[in-house]
């Protein structure tokens, strides 16, 4: 069995799993993105959200959720190797892929205890965050000054080598 399918989950496969760890007493964090050209922010972003909780879920935006909100040349790596990066990453414990434009229902159907944004949000501006409370969830911010971002990578490798 590869690590992908080790860690990749439907979302109401999920459901069960992060059922069971609260019911012993675990705590979980979800982060959210699509991860695309995965970088240095990424990975801060991550490890700072895996410090709040014993278990870490990723909701990956599926290939048509990110062209939905990033346009048609989006995304650079299809969501399967996507999640095949992703679950080769010691903080990354499950993942799942969802279509929609927010994280909304995902986190609606899991339940987590935390919900992880990145530093270009606040608690206050988090788009999900009164899903999250309705639930009893809270709302955390993790990882570095936004320094990094995939659209600011695709740039200057434009930039830099030009379209060929």
């Amino acid at each position: 069995m590869t690590a992908p399918d080790k860690k990749l989950r439907s979302i109401d496969e999920l459901a069960g799993e992060t059922a069971g760890w609260r019911a012993a007493g675990e705590t979980t964090v979800l982060v959210n993105g699509a991860f695309d050209m995965l970088h240095v922010g990424h990975l801060r972003y991550l490890a700072e959200a895996k410090d709040h909780a014993d278990h870490l879920v990723a909701a990956v935006n599926s290939d048509v959720s990110v062209r939905a909100s990033k346009g048609e040349t989006r995304p650079i790596i299809p969501e399967a190797e996507r999640v095949e990066i992703l679950s080769h990453l010691w903080m990354v414990d499950r993942i799942c892929l969802f279509d929609d434009l927010t994280v909304g229902p995902v986190l609606e159907r899991l339940r987590p205890d935390l919900h992880a944004k990145g530093t270009d949000y606040t608690v206050d501006n988090v788009p999900e965050r009164l899903v999250v409370e309705a639930y009893g969830g809270r709302t955390v911010i993790c990882g570095d000054p936004k320094d990094h971002a995939t659209t600011d990578l695709i740039g200057i490798i434009i930039e830099r080598f030009g379209r060929q």
